[in-house]
């Protein structure tokens, strides 16, 4: 029973990671001024960026590309499917760790992604546990 709501969380927060990453990062692609977003460029003032070109394609790989490599693995229960799902979680965190930090800034999406973060991590991590047989 567990396991399957472990599992269930882990697909669920994985798709819902790609596809925002995805939906957030291809307009950074094609408009790397931060329009579509209404985002002024001035939100990049201490960060290393000029553009959100390099964001959006970091973005694109490691939240959005990678969750669905990570779904790919969970639903063809592949061997250690679980190490990928703690390790979507962990690249989530370190994400936006680094976003705060070069934005010098937090806003409620920080809080509700280091949410799915954690449920990425805890799922993978409950998911690890029931895979390993108990020694005696």
């Amino acid at each position: 029973m567990a396991t399957t709501a472990a599992r269930a969380g882990a697909i669920g927060g994985l798709v819902f990671l790609g596809v925002t990453a995805v939906v957030g990062a291809v307009p950074m692609l094609r408009d790397p001024t931060g329009a579509p977003w209404s985002i002024p460029l001035t939100m990049l003032r201490y960060s290393p960026f000029h553009s959100f070109l390099i964001p959006g394609l970091v973005l694109l790989l490691s939240n959005g590309l990678l969750s669905f490599v990570a779904l790919w693995f969970v639903l063809s229960k592949r061997k250690n499917y679980e190490w990928w799902v703690m390790g979507q979680g962990v690249v989530l965190a370190g994400w936006l760790l680094v976003q705060i930090a070069a934005l010098r800034l937090v806003a409620w999406p920080h809080w509700f992604y280091g949410a799915v973060a954690a449920l990425l991590v805890s799922a993978g991590w409950a998911l690890r546990r029931k895979a390993i047989p108990p020694q005696l």
